[in-house]
């Protein structure tokens, strides 16, 4: 088992990481019955996203000696009704500061792009990156 999850109340839940030991809290989303005070479980699928991609090109670089020294990420979530889902994940990801050349670069993108969440999202969920 990777996870156990506990439902607290009010719309909350309580995420145990097994091997580590590591807590999320859930809450359901304002516009959603609930209060907004914590990640919503489709907001942890869109940071996922982000996530998953900067530890794939982490150990792209890792792995082709490419120093890795920053990275953040800004992630906009959209939802779409009827049925309620995921519809659009926009993630913006800043890679100044890396000295890399632009064909370094492209390849460290193209890396991340293909981490396991965004492989399992496309298709389903329109993918929107804009990397400075």
């Amino acid at each position: 088992m990777t996870s156990k999850v506990s439902y607290l109340g009010n719309l909350r839940t309580s995420c145990i990481h097994l091997a580590s030991g590591t807590t999320i809290i859930t809450d359901a989303p304002i516009d959603n019955h609930g209060k907004g005070e914590a990640f919503s479980p489709t907001d942890l699928v869109a940071t996922s996203l982000a996530s998953c991609m900067i530890t794939i090109m982490g150990i792209y670089c890792q792995e082709h000696g490419i120093e890795f020294a920053y990275c953040e990420a800004s992630v906009l979530k959209v939802m779409a009704s009827s049925p309620r889902r995921i519809e659009r994940v926009l993630v913006e990801m800043d890679l100044n500061g890396n000295n890399w050349d632009e064909k370094i670069k492209n390849k460290v993108i193209a890396a991340g792009k293909t981490c396991p969440v965004a492989r399992t999202l496309e298709g389903n969920v329109e993918l929107e990156f804009i990397f400075k």
